[in-house]
């Protein structure tokens, strides 16, 4: 099976078993770029705009992260990363024209504008890197001692794989939607939004998924080339909190406004 979702296939694409398989593939790669990132402090001057001079941007209002992620994605926009449905920018206003012929995908997901984005950046900044990162005993230093690119570097890493596997649960709607429509277009049409998040919730996998992901960070937090009593590369506990408290309800976020959105434009609306 590709490690990529097949969007050329929409039956393939929204079937559970694929998306399933794509759901661990992204907590691989979630927990991968969290341990990168726990290997240099919270840096929190680069959260700060204005608290590092951008030399070749003075004007800029953002913080250090912010500007390297907004470069990040307007380079990234013009090879298409944005083109695909399961990507979504944190700077919609940094998309630039393509430098490759645009890509044309069939329809998967129904036409909506759920992003989730700005929220997840501030659960990240406030809540999960205060929990994940090394905390050294000391005050901040100097811009070239504190590895501020570096720890940027891995911010944009870590925000764009969370926000694919937040975004994801578009995918999980429409395809729930599709195998119980009557039970679906009910509780839209009564904007019970308690009943869909009860509808879409499955508690023994969410249990079985925060469990997957403690196994996953104590072995992949272990360097096997060094002592046994050697601490971890990642706090584990910090890591199912994130999915618990974070990566999970705001998956279920957009998992309901998506069906929300669902009935626009169908019989049904």
């Amino acid at each position: 099976m590709d490690s990529a979702i097949d969007l050329s296939d929409p039956t393939r694409a929204l079937s559970l078993p694929h998306i399933r398989y794509q759901l661990i593939r992204l907590e691989d790669t979630v927990l991968f770029h969290l341990i990168e990132r726990a290997q240099f402090p919270l840096n929190s001057t680069i959260y700060s705009p204005g608290a590092i001079p951008i030399l070749n941007a003075p004007s800029t209002n953002l913080s250090f992260m912010d500007w390297v992620l907004r470069s990040q994605e307007e380079l990234q926009s013009k090879i298409r990363r944005y083109q695909s449905p399961d990507e979504y920018p944190f700077f919609p206003d940094a998309m630039a024209e393509t430098v490759l012929p645009p890509l044309k995908y069939p329809k998967v997901l129904w036409e909506n504008d759920v992003c989730v984005n700005e929220e997840l950046k501030g659960r990240y900044v406030g809540s999960i890197l205060p929990q994940v990162c090394a905390h050294v005993g000391r005050k901040e230093r100097a811009e070239a001692q504190e590895n501020y690119g570096s720890a940027a570097t891995a911010d944009v890493n870590c925000l764009q794989s969370l926000s694919r596997r937040v975004h994801f649960g578009k995918f999980v709607a429409e395809s729930k939607f599709l195998q119980d429509e009557e039970r679906f277009v009910r509780l839209i049409k009564a904007e019970d939004r308690q009943g869909i998040d009860e509808a879409i919730t499955d508690a023994k996998v969410e249990k079985k998924v925060l469990e997957r992901l403690r196994l996953k960070a104590e072995m992949y937090g272990t360097d096997p080339n060094m002592d046994t009593e050697a601490p971890l590369k990642i706090n584990v506990d910090a890591v199912v909190a994130m999915y618990k408290d974070h990566v999970i309800p705001l998956t279920k976020v957009v998992e309901v406004e998506y069906l929300m959105q669902r009935l626009k434009g169908t019989r049904w609306e």
